[in-house]
């Protein structure tokens, strides 16, 4: 393929993810001529952001900001629900406490003063979202209370998410090049980015451009990469997603000199199925997650539980509990449910594809609980029942501080006796989203170089951005983060071409 064939673009963005798509369309409203290249074919197009559910936080004050991101909002659905509101101080809250207070201060400002007006942007370049009814809400009396800041997801969940942004790169001359890794950035006399290397469809080409936008997401399907920078048998871990995020693009950042950057050694990491397939499967989706976790038990294969199942609200510790799960004997655990929650488990509890077994005694579960010493099992389970304080009532809407007393791992909110047959449990391991560790950016989405001075042409967003997550992560602010920074660094390169 020659290189008049690409279109001599300004702007190059390598990936086309959500990350990717906002980074793009930013450019291109600057007046860049603009192309994206995808590493997957068409089919498996759009990186982790095709696999996720579509839920994004970001600040809103109350119903009326939340109806400019939800325009179809009915009065009746606002008279009916308690949407509440996500401030800035709240969502400020939440990363400092989450991260450990080791967020870097001016990305973390960038994420919540320009979320809500990212999304709106998004909203009117044709991208569609509705309220997360169900997911994020409990019916209280006659109305449904929303917590955990979530209120809002794209419509068709993640794959409607990138289908939407590819019919806006579409309508704005945006050519996305499919089987086309970038392998290589391309640099002048000076250091600065002036093209990169490809394979087209198994051909090696040169790109020239003034730009690159490196938004290609991080090194999670890579499993040298992850035995090396996670730890011991990550490589041996489960990949949620894409198996197409490689760590490429933060090879490319590095080999021409940027700054190593955030949680290297950290990653979103959730309970997954126990025999979902080694990456992602988009007919199932997010659907070999496994998150009602809150209002169960889990136990390893010792039989004890090892985990405060009820720390927080699932948005909390659902991407921290996977690496949690993985460091148990055998990387695996069994959740556990009664009756009295079986009918209020979450969708993904009801898919064909899922490991589970089912019994009308505790006696005859752990018998099934695969890999479990069933014994010591059954004691834990009888030490957890009367540890519970069944005196405290439960409330799955709040933190309602239903806890156990005197056993050595305590549960500290909704802790429900098992008692009530049937017993069901769901075995799972760990997942990997994505990982935490990156390149250095300025406030201006620049990838820094270890001089801390920014690399003439070079941009990044959305995984391969360090410093945004250390240990943990709020839910639903990948896409956000993603959505945020894609929308900077397509501006600056987007204003550099055009000087």
């Amino acid at each position: 393929m020659s290189n008049t064939d690409f279109g001599n673009p300004d702007v190059i963005v390598i990936g086309a993810g959500n990350a990717a798509a906002c980074a793009a369309l930013a450019a291109r409203e600057g007046g860049a001529k603009v192309i994206m290249l995808e590493a997957a074919p068409l089919e498996d197009c759009g990186g982790n952001s095709r696999y996720t559910a579509g839920l994004m936080r970001f600040v809103f004050n109350g119903v009326d900001d939340l109806a400019q991101v939800i325009p179809d909002l009915t009065e009746e659905e606002k008279k009916t629900h308690d949407f509440g509101t996500y401030t800035s101080d709240q969502y400020y809250d939440d990363m400092g406490r989450i991260t450990q207070y080791r967020t870097d201060p001016d990305l973390c400002e960038l994420l919540i003063s320009r979320s809500f007006e990212t999304l709106v942007w998004l909203r009117k370049k044709g991208v569609k979202f509705q309220a997360s009814f169900g997911r994020q809400s409990h019916k209280i009396g006659n109305k449904f209370k929303f917590w955990g800041g979530l209120a809002a997801e794209t419509w068709g969940g993640g794959p409607g998410l990138v289908e939407n942004e590819h019919k806006a790169c579409e309508r704005e001359g945006i050519r996305i090049f499919y089987e086309t890794p970038a392998v290589a950035l391309i640099t002048d006399d000076n250091g600065a980015i002036c093209g990169v290397r490809a394979k087209h469809q198994g051909k090696n080409v040169e790109i020239r451009s003034q730009a690159v936008v490196l938004a290609c997401g991080g090194f999670e399907s890579n499993a040298e990469m992850r035995a090396r920078y996670l730890g011991p048998n990550w490589d041996l871990a489960k990949v949620r997603g894409t198996r197409y995020n490689t760590g490429l693009g933060i090879k490319m950042a590095l080999d021409v000199g940027a700054l190593p950057y955030g949680h290297w050694s950290g990653c979103h990491a959730v309970g997954w199925d126990l025999n979902a397939p080694p990456f992602g499967d988009l007919a199932v989706g997010d659907g070999f997650q496994k998150h009602s976790y809150p209002w169960g038990i889990m136990v390893n294969a010792r039989g004890e539980r090892f985990v405060d199942e009820g720390a927080d609200f699932r948005n909390y510790t659902y991407a921290k509990y996977g690496s949690v799960i993985h460091a148990q004997p055998g990387m695996f655990a069994w959740q556990i449910f009664d009756n009295k929650i079986i009918p209020s488990l979450r969708d993904e509890y009801r898919i064909k594809r899922v490991t589970k077994v089912r019994a009308d005694t505790l006696e005859e579960l752990v018998k099934k609980l695969e890999g479990v010493d069933a014994e010591a099992c059954l004691r834990e389970l009888k030490a957890y029942n009367k540890a519970v304080r069944t005196d405290i009532p439960y409330n799955s809407a709040i933190k309602d501080g239903r806890r156990t007393e005197g056993l050595k791992v305590s549960k500290t909110n909704w802790a429900n006796t098992l008692d009530e047959p049937p017993f069901e449990a769901y075995a799972v391991t760990c997942g990997v989203t994505f990982s935490f560790g990156g390149v250095k950016i300025t406030n201006n989405g620049e990838v820094e170089d270890t001089a801390g001075k920014p690399i003439t042409g070079l941009y990044a967003a959305g995984e391969l951005v360090g410093g945004i997550f250390y240990h943990n992560y709020p839910g639903g602010t990948g896409l956000t983060s993603g959505a945020v920074f894609g929308k900077l660094a397509g501006t600056s390169a987007g204003q550099f071409v055009k000087k």
